[in-house]
C-alpha cells in the first residue's frame, strides 16, 4: 500500500525549512534511521532551493509529492519554471568549488535513486528515492 502526500509551496526561501521538517517527520514515521533522515532532509532542501531559485513558476509556486510505502520514500519536487536542457548540465568541479551548482550533485550523493525530468518551456521534476534498509536488487 502506498500513501501520497502533496504540498503546494510558495516559491519563497522561508518555506524550504517547513517542507524539510514535514518530510523529515514523514520519513521518521516510516522508520528511517537518523542518518537516512538527515540525508533526505538535505536532498529535499537542495531540490526545493533549486525550485525557489528558478521560480518563474506559475504563481511562484512549486509542488512536492511524497509517496510513502513500507520499503521506501519517494519525493518529487515539481516546478513550472520553464525547464532546462539537460545536455547543458555538467558535473561540478569539486577541486574548485564555487557558490551554487552543487545541488544536483549533492542530491545524487545522498539519495538511492534520482531521476530528473525536464522540458524547456514546461518545467522540471526531480524524483528522489530513499529505501529503508538494503537497496533492492
Amino acid at each position: 500500500m502506498t500513501d501520497m502526500v502533496k504540498f503546494s509551496v510558495p516559491g519563497k526561501p522561508q518555506y524550504v525549512g517547513t517542507i524539510r521538517m514535514a518530510i523529515s517527520s514523514l520519513a521518521h514515521s516510516l522508520g528511517f534511521d537518523v542518518e537516512a533522515i538527515e540525508d533526505i532532509k538535505v536532498a529535499v532542501s537542495e531540490a526545493c532551493t533549486n525550485a525557489v531559485c528558478h521560480r518563474s513558476t506559475i504563481n511562484g509556486e512549486y509542488e512536492v509529492f511524497c509517496e510513502l510505502s513500507k520499503d521506501r520514500l519517494v519525493v518529487s519536487v515539481v516546478d513550472k519554471a520553464g525547464g532546462y536542457n539537460p545536455e547543458t548540465y555538467t558535473e561540478p568541479c569539486l577541486d574548485c568549488p564555487k557558490e551554487g551548482g552543487l545541488g544536483i550533485y549533492i542530491i545524487k550523493a545522498l539519495m538511492d535513486e534520482v531521476d530528473i525530468f525536464t522540458e524547456v518551456g514546461i518545467g522540471t521534476r526531480i524524483q528522489m528515492v530513499k529505501y529503508i534498509g538494503e537497496l533492492p536488487r
